[in-house]
């Protein structure tokens, strides 16, 4: 590069100029590199260094300048005793060294040790809430949102309400005005229940009020559709479909082609969606004396290998795919009877169960051992027999949604530990029954559903991928207005006659005017009178088919001899034979006519209803 600028300069010194004009600027990026991130590392410092400090003050939730949720309150003494702590405040009834005075100084080694973990875990709580910061809305409801589903990319979400109506969401393609692309009524006058993509996200199954489930493609072009039971067969077996309403649906994790649904003629099916004629197996939930019982939720173990449901008598079965006839886990108790259990959840391990009941309960069971729940939540009110619950991407949180009455609160969602099952979080959505929701594992975006038909979408900016902040950044779309082309009245006074407009007169007049002409007033064709013209038969229709017709039937000639009217024509024939008599003429013989009898005159006066019939 010297040889080519001191060339440059040669070659410039012999022309008469200095050189070719400015030179590039050169850059050293390892500077670049090195003076960004120390500045990167400051800067993280600083607010975390804010954001910690923040935290162990009482108004950290109202006064924090760090964004992220509000960090639980705290206790006036718990604050005093633990200001050398980072993080969110301690469970309750954690007891440690700041606790217990009196054995201050027996177990100092342990106490660290629990200071350490509670440190750790606090830390833990406040980054895993950063991702609750913003949300979209959807407010295209006239009821319940009763049905959500989002497609395995994440790029399409799907929303059933009790208006009947399917709606189709694209985030790529929508932009702040967040309008729905498809909106269709699958199941005619049925209220949607369930909505789901298959693992492959080429099928939605969707579940109604009908006895009939069925199966959409991506644009929402029908695929197949269950068949109808037998409502007249006792034994549910023998039915090849289901006979009542149904009330929830699933997919099987592994299988694309086969889904399962469960229904109030008290069984459990599953289907293949190439062949909609008959079931593959059914399972059939009994009570504790044998009785049947109607299933109000159910779905798949994270492997496929298991089928759970939720019964009326709140008792919670569960069965091996391949084996139909009895149960492999079975808790009578496991929520109060009568209460409709609204959903089954299994973590993504694959070891707890999660319930969320209609005694507003929330429990988790661990499947080794289904006798008794590891843990339960209470007083989480549920008014409906689909509110959801549903775990975390990572598997360390599990969270469900609250019901209130109409102007009595707000539904929320509420955040619940796996491990501790401990109340870690609430997010007030809004003044109605929080209904369906769902935590998609590669958006990192949670999506909500209220009774009052608003469809909420809670998104970090950071963590979060694709989903919401898609159409979140495109403005809206400007109305495109109709251009109407109005004439405009030019009023010149002083113009020559021959250059002046006519002076509108009254409309009234106009119109009346108008009406006297045929072709402004489209005045109908008259009926033609005479003997027709313009290709149209006077009087007699409109075709010359209608006019021989009626021709015909106004023909009112009537022989009554037949004979008569044959032989009034042979004289004239045997005069002027034309046809058949030349060619004959010298070998046919003489015609001769029987002459009329007295017998046939008799007859002839007997009256029609004597004569015998032939």
């Amino acid at each position: 590069t010297g040889g080519s600028m001191s060339s440059d300069g040669d070659i410039g010194a012999v022309m008469g100029f200095s050189g070719f004009g400015k030179k590039a600027r050169t850059f050293d990026l390892d500077a670049i590199f090195e003076q960004t991130r120390r500045t990167a590392i400051e800067r993280s410092q600083h607010v975390l260094g804010e954001f910690l400090s923040a935290s162990t003050e009482s108004d950290a939730s109202s006064d924090s300048e760090v964004i992220g949720p509000p960090i639980p309150s705290q206790s006036a003494a718990q604050e005093q005793e633990d200001d050398e702590l980072v993080g969110p405040p301690l469970p309750p009834g954690y007891t440690g060294s700041t606790a217990d005075s009196d054995d201050e100084d027996e177990d100092t080694q342990d106490d660290d040790d629990d200071h350490r973990i509670w440190t750790k875990i606090r830390l833990i709580f406040i980054f895993s809430f950063l991702l609750l910061l913003f949300y979209i809305e959807i407010r295209k409801f006239s009821l319940q949102v009763s049905a959500l589903a989002l497609d395995p990319s994440g790029a399409r979400l799907v929303t059933g309400g009790y208006d009947y109506d399917v709606r189709f969401w694209d985030f790529a393609g929508m932009d702040q005005a967040l309008q729905a692309f498809r909106s269709l009524q699958p199941c005619e006058c049925h209220q949607i229940k369930t909505l789901q993509y298959s693992i492959t996200g080429d099928v939605i199954l969707v579940i109604s009020g009908s006895a009939q489930a069925k199966v959409l493609d991506r644009d929402g072009f029908n695929v197949m559709e269950c068949i109808k039971g037998d409502q007249y067969i006792v034994d549910m077996a023998n039915t090849k479909g289901h006979t009542a309403m149904l009330n929830c649906g699933d997919w099987h994790p592994k299988m694309k082609e086969e889904f399962m649904t469960c229904s109030n003629d008290g069984t459990v099916r599953t289907w293949d969606v190439k062949s909609e004629k008959t079931h593959k197996s059914v399972f059939k939930p009994r009570s504790f004396q044998g009785k049947k019982v109607v299933p109000t939720c159910c779905t798949y173990s994270r492997d496929g290998k298991l089928i759970a449901a939720g019964c009326q008598d709140g008792s919670i079965q569960i069965w091996d795919r391949n084996l139909s006839v009895h149960t492999k886990f079975h808790c009578r108790q496991a929520h109060t009877p009568g209460s409709d259990t609204s959903c089954l959840a299994f973590s993504y391990d694959g070891t707890t169960l999660a319930s969320r009941g209609g005694d507003d309960t929330l429990k988790t069971w661990d499947i080794r051992n289904f006798r008794k729940p590891v843990h339960v939540a209470t007083g989480l009110t549920n008014y409906f027999s689909m509110t959801d619950c549903c775990f975390s991407p990572d598997d360390k949180l599990l969270v469900t949604g609250t019901s209130v009455r109409k102007d009595e609160g707000s539904g929320k969602l509420v955040f619940f530990d796996r491990l501790s099952f401990q109340r870690v979080y609430d997010i007030e959505v809004t003044n109605a029954s929080v209904v369906r929701c769902l935590w998609h594992p590669k958006l990192n975006q949670i999506m909500a559903g209220t009774a009052n038909g608003l469809v909420k979408v809670y998104y970090d900016p950071v963590k979060s991928h694709r989903g919401a902040k898609l159409c979140v950044v495109k403005s809206k779309r400007k109305e495109k207005h109709a251009e109407t082309l109005t004439q405009d009245y030019i009023i010149t006074p002083h113009a020559l006659p021959m250059f002046r407009e006519a002076r509108q007169r009254s409309t009234r007049k106009q119109l009346e005017k108008d009406r006297l002409d045929p072709r402004k007033s489209h005045k109908p064709e008259p009926p033609v009178s005479g003997p027709g013209r313009g290709g149209r038969v006077a009087a007699h229709g409109g075709t010359l088919s209608s006019f021989i017709v009626k021709n015909i039937a106004l023909d009112k000639t009537d022989d009554s001899n037949p004979r008569e009217a044959i032989l009034r024509h042979a004289k004239e024939a045997m005069e002027n034979p034309y046809w058949v008599a030349p060619a004959y003429k010298k070998t046919q013989p003489e015609p001769m006519f029987a002459e009329e009898s007295e017998e046939d005159e008799e007859a002839e006066k007997e009256p029609e209803w004597k004569k015998r019939k032939i």
